[in-house]
């Protein structure tokens, strides 16, 4: 069974950082791509980054690109998002998903994604 575990969100304000992680486990093989995605208004949820495990692909938001930075660690079988000078419209609860196999095309399509993490909250203050 595999399982995702987010943890580092909190409460900050607009201009702070923070560095989500994404730990996997109970793996016989490792999804790829692992990927962010947050609730978004006319949306169930909204691909925030992903990256592919093998080769190390990464795609983002229009949103966020040159704020955000995912980065995967392979010996803690362990995906980051580094999210810097964060506005307020990016909070949300994040969650990390995980596909069967490697996908560059749909990376971004919600229905790619068979394992989820149950979320970590991220607050922005104005």
């Amino acid at each position: 069974q595999v399982q995702l575990v987010e943890s580092g969100g909190g409460l900050v304000q607009a201009g702070d950082s923070l560095r989500l992680s994404c730990a996997a486990s109970g793996l016989t093989f490792f999804p790829s791509p692992l990927v962010w995605f947050r609730p978004a208004p006319g949306t169930a949820r909204e691909f925030v980054g992903g990256i592919t495990w093998s080769d190390g692909i990464l795609r983002y938001a229009d949103s966020v690109k040159g704020r955000f930075t995912i980065s995967r660690d392979k010996a803690k079988n362990t995906m980051y998002l580094q999210m810097n000078s964060l506005k307020p419209e990016d909070t949300a609860v994040y969650y990390c998903a995980g596909a069967r196999a490697r996908t560059i095309a749909t990376m971004d399509l919600l229905r790619t994604y068979h394992y989820w993490g149950q979320g970590t909250q991220v607050t922005v203050s104005s």
